[in-house]
C-alpha cells in the first residue's frame, strides 16, 4: 500500500498546529461536484495525528477511483459517466456511476455526513464514505458490494470500518476461492481473525435487524468481511492499512475476475441465476440496508446501486 500522495496534501506540520494546507475547498457542496476536487478537504477541527490519517484516506479514495473506473472503461472501450451531486443539512453526496457493453454498469458513492439523523449514528467532527457497486453484463462474476468509512468525533474518539463481499450469481466456485485466498493473506498478514467479520457479512447485525426487513436482506458468498463488528475499529496505523488493503485487494481481484469472464460463454440458467441476484440487492436496497432506506436519498443510491435492469 503506498500513501505518498497524501504528503502532498499537506506543507507543514508542527508544534501541533497545521500550519498549512495545500488542497482545500471552498464550498464542500461545490468540491463535490467536481472530480478534480473530489477527494480534498480543509480538516478543519482535527488534530495533527487525525489530519494525517484524513489526508491518508483522501489519497486512498482517490487510488481507488483511478482503478475502479479505469479498468471498467478500458473494459468497456469508453467512459460513459454519470454524476449526481446532492447536499442537505445533514450530508453533502456524490453518486457517479459508469456504463457499458462489458460493465453495464459501475456505481460508486461519496458522502460527506454533517449531522446524525438515525440512532445508529453518531455527530462527527469530520468523516467520509466511500462504496462502489458494480454490474457486469456476465453472470459469471455476480457483483461487489465494497464499503468504507472513517469518522472522528468531538470527544477525540475514532472508528474506521466498512463492508466488503460479493454476491455471487453464477460466479465458479474457483473464482469465490481465488478472491476468499486473496483476503485470507490480508487477515493473516495484519492477524485478524475473519470468523466475526464474515459472520456479521453473512447474517448483519441485530440492530439492523430490528429496524429493517431481514427477509430481504442481500445474499453474499462471505468471503469478505463487514467491519463494523462491534465495537469498531479506532483508526490507528495497523487498521488503517488493514481496512485500505483489505478493501483493495477484494476490489482488484473481483476487477480482475471481470476481465477474465467478460468474454466467457454463459447459459440460460446463469441468466437467471443473475437476474435472482439483481432482484435480492434491488430488494436489500429498498427494505433491508438500514442507510438506503432510512438515510441516503433516493436521488443517490439508486444512481450508483442499483443494478441497470431488474426482472420480476
Amino acid at each position: 500500500m503506498f500513501f505518498s500522495g497524501w504528503l502532498n496534501r499537506i506543507t507543514a506540520i508542527g508544534a501541533g498546529i497545521v500550519v498549512a494546507i495545500l488542497l482545500t475547498i471552498t464550498s464542500t457542496s461545490a468540491a463535490l461536484a467536481e472530480d478534480d476536487a473530489l477527494f480534498t478537504s480543509d480538516f478543519a477541527g482535527l488534530n495533527e495525528e487525525q489530519t494525517i490519517f484524513a489526508a491518508r484516506a483522501l489519497d486512498f479514495f482517490s487510488q481507488m477511483e483511478n482503478m475502479y473506473f479505469g479498468r471498467i472503461d478500458k473494459m468497456n472501450g469508453g467512459n460513459e459517466h454519470e454524476t449526481r451531486v446532492m447536499s442537505t443539512e445533514y450530508a453533502d453526496h456524490n453518486a457517479k456511476a459508469a456504463r457499458g457493453p462489458v460493465i453495464q454498469k459501475g456505481g460508486r458513492a461519496y458522502n460527506i455526513t454533517k449531522k446524525p439523523t438515525r440512532d445508529f449514528q453518531k455527530q462527527t467532527v469530520w468523516s467520509r464514505f466511500y462504496s462502489v457497486d458494480m454490474h457486469a453484463k456476465t453472470p459469471l462474476v455476480g457483483m461487489i458490494h465494497a464499503a468504507f468509512v472513517i469518522q472522528f468525533y468531538p470527544d477525540g474518539g475514532s472508528s474506521i470500518g466498512g463492508f466488503l463481499d460479493v454476491l455471487p450469481g453464477a460466479t465458479p466456485e474457483e473464482d469465490l476461492l481465488y478472491m476468499k485466498e486473496a483476503m485470507d493473506a490480508v487477515y493473516e498478514k495484519y492477524e485478524v481473525d475473519p470468523k466475526p467479520h464474515r459472520e456479521l457479512s453473512c447474517k448483519g447485525d441485530d440492530e439492523a435487524a430490528a429496524a429493517t426487513n431481514r427477509r430481504y436482506r442481500r445474499k453474499v458468498a462471505c468471503i469478505g468481511g463487514s467491519f463494523y463488528v462491534q465495537p469498531m475499529l479506532t483508526v490507528t496505523d495497523g487498521n488503517f492499512n488493514f481496512v485500505t488493503e483489505a478493501y483493495e485487494t477484494l476490489l482488484d481481484s473481483y476487477l480482475t475476475l471481470a476481465e477474465k469472464r467478460a468474454g466467457d460463454p454463459f447459459t440460460d440458467e446463469d441468466i437467471a441465476v443473475q437476474d435472482a441476484m439483481r432482484l435480492n440487492w434491488f430488494e436489500d436496497r429498498l427494505f433491508s440496508d438500514p442507510f438506503t432506506t432510512e438515510v441516503v436519498p433516493y436521488e443517490i443510491w439508486s444512481l450508483h446501486s442499483l443494478p441497470p435492469h431488474v426482472k420480476f
